[in-house]
């Protein structure tokens, strides 16, 4: 067998090149390897207006028209962009040198800018252009692609809580049957678990420093000592949407890169354990799936219809946190001021994230299937009168009768109960007429306690 050479989506390594290209397209402009090199020019060129604005007595002011270049070159950075910078690594074998090489390429021919040559990458080490790229790169992919991902899961499980508010559901603690909830209120529970867990990764800050080899301006200082260094990188990060980290070592030491990591991770396992519910769900015959011609469910089996995108969005949930987790725990740790497994490890961002994207896209597909059966549910719930056990011992214990719990411990415990059989129980205790009638009247579809109201209560 043969294999081409040249990369496709048959040919790739990771099924995210291959089998999920399409799902993780969104990424590619943040978190590809050319998606890398336009921040580092950005940030490069952010810092060299910076320095054109500091009096500095070697560059002046930027003019109008000089600015502009410098804009384009980050407005319009192109993928041939790209290709050049590692046609320049590939005698550099550094790739931020290659970006400095490549801007000063690219302003040789403009006077004003030429003679500002030297200024690009005034005073900094390589990690203070990456550092500030990779806080760019994952909080503009965390705006732009994470949280609108995230909360299009949100509004459908938001929009099944109310939809199927009213739906009685035999609840099931340790498979077991239990006090009957709703199915609305079922994806209640999971929606406001997710709310709070998209909240956290929006709350999370990111962080850069733009101080040199150690964190501690030396460069800078030797150069200018007048200078408010860090007021100067302050002012840069801000102006790029980033707070300063003072205190850091050759690398921002990556905490608040793990704490977004740890706060999709746990978004990602509220997603799985839905995945895992549903199927169960799916099992009992709750839901239907809604089928779609020419698929087919068993290469075999004809008949079946399998829960194939909460299964896939289960497995690369798995692979999503697997990685998001060495992230997490790799990534603030460093050998004295630097050493370079940070740098290999952060190569991954996307691959992280995309498997976080087809996991994302899988679950909503499946959730976009869904077609309750009313009746399926409708006849487990009817046939469990063994749950109404607990208001009526519950109600016993209210009006002091002896030994409530055991009674109906001996009733119903591991043999279940007819309907006929709960109300002859119930009316030979010694209650107020109104109590009891209520207990009569009672079924396992009505005792659902608040779960409709709380369905409708999560948006």
């Amino acid at each position: 067998m043969k294999i081409a050479d040249q990369l496709s989506t048959l040919n790739a390594l990771s099924p995210l090149d291959g089998r999920y290209a399409s799902r993780g397209n969104a990424l590619r402009e943040y978190l590809s390897e050319a998606g890398f090199m336009a921040h580092r020019v950005e940030v490069e060129v952010s810092w060299l207006i910076a320095l054109s604005d500091a009096g500095l007595p070697e560059l002046a002011p930027f003019s109008v028209q000089a600015r502009q270049k410098l804009s384009n070159l980050v407005e319009n950075f192109t993928e041939a962009d790209a290709e050049r910078i590692k046609e320049i690594e590939r005698t550099t074998n550094h790739d931020v040198k290659a970006v400095e090489y490549f801007l000063k390429e690219k302003v040789a021919d403009d006077e004003e800018l030429a003679k500002a040559g030297e200024f690009i990458h005034f005073a900094c080490t390589s990690e203070d252009i990456n550092n500030t790229s990779h806080a760019l790169m994952l909080g503009r992919v965390r705006d732009n692609v994470v949280l609108p991902r995230l909360n299009e899961v949100l509004a459908e499980l938001v929009r099944y809580a109310n939809l199927f508010a009213d739906q009685p559901l035999l609840s099931r603690t340790h498979g077991q049957p239990a006090s009957p909830t709703t199915m609305g209120k079922e994806f209640a529970n999971v929606a406001a678990r997710l709310k709070n867990a998209i909240a956290a990764v929006a709350a999370v800050e990111p962080l850069a420093k733009l101080n040199g080899a150690t964190g501690n301006y030396n460069a800078h200082l030797s150069a200018y000592p007048d200078i408010n260094w860090p007021a100067l990188s302050k002012g840069v990060l801000n102006k790029l949407g980033l707070t300063q980290n003072e205190h850091t070592i050759q690398i921002e030491p990556h905490d608040w890169m793990s704490a977004l990591f740890d706060a999709i991770g746990r978004a990602n396992t509220i997603i799985l354990d839905l995945d895992r519910d549903i199927w169960g769900y799916i099992a009992l015959g709750y839901f239907k799936q809604r089928l779609k011609e020419g698929e087919v469910g068993s290469s075999t089996m004809p008949h079946k219809v399998n829960p194939i995108d909460f299964e896939n969005s289960e497995g690369n949930i798995g692979l999503a946190n697997a990685l998001l987790r060495h992230l997490s725990e790799k990534l603030p740790v460093s050998r004295w001021q630097r050493d370079l497994t940070d740098s290999t490890v952060l190569r991954n961002l996307g691959v992280a994230l995309g498997y976080c994207m087809v996991a994302w896209d899988s679950c909503l597909k499946g959730l976009g299937k869904l077609e309750i059966n009313a009746s399926a549910i409708d006849a487990d719930i009817d046939a469990c009168w063994e749950v109404l056990a607990e208001p009526v011992q519950t109600v016993m214990r209210r009006y002091g009768l002896p030994q409530p719990y055991e009674q109906l411990k001996a009733l119903t415990r591991g043999r279940g109960i007819t309907q006929d059989a709960l109300r002859e129980f119930i009316a030979q205790l010694d209650l107020p007429a109104e109590p009891k009638q209520r207990l009569l009247d009672m079924t396992p579809r009505s005792y659902i306690g608040l779960a409709a109201e709380l369905a409708r209560k999560v948006g």
